[in-house]
């Protein structure tokens, strides 16, 4: 499964925390994870078995949390048993079709 999901704090817990700092904290998680991950400037995609990839969510929401008392969660999955590296694969595909190659 691919997950696409953004956390961030809603506020800070205090005045002078950087959001960036806790995003940054939370993209670091996901990281060292060791899944296949890739970060844009909206959301952070995860790639692994189900149980696997929540837990990251979860730890990297942990992450922002001890810095903000109330978090915003945006979560999309992409649930596809018995397939891996979509990450890269659905990418490929698209871009086959952009150059005129496979239909």
């Amino acid at each position: 499964m691919i997950i696409a999901f953004s956390v961030a704090p809603a506020t800070t817990a205090t005045p002078d925390a950087e959001m960036a700092d806790a995003v940054s904290e939370a993209v670091r998680i996901v990281r060292e994870s060791g899944l296949p991950n890739e970060t844009n400037a909206m959301f952070t995609l995860v790639e692994g078995e189900w149980d696997e990839v929540m837990a990251v969510v979860k730890a990297a929401t942990d992450a922002v949390l001890a810095v903000s008392p109330r978090v915003s969660l945006v979560l999309k999955a992409d649930i596809r048993p018995g397939h891996s590296d979509q990450l890269h694969q659905k990418v490929r595909s698209v871009e086959d079709r952009l150059e005129g190659g496979e239909r």
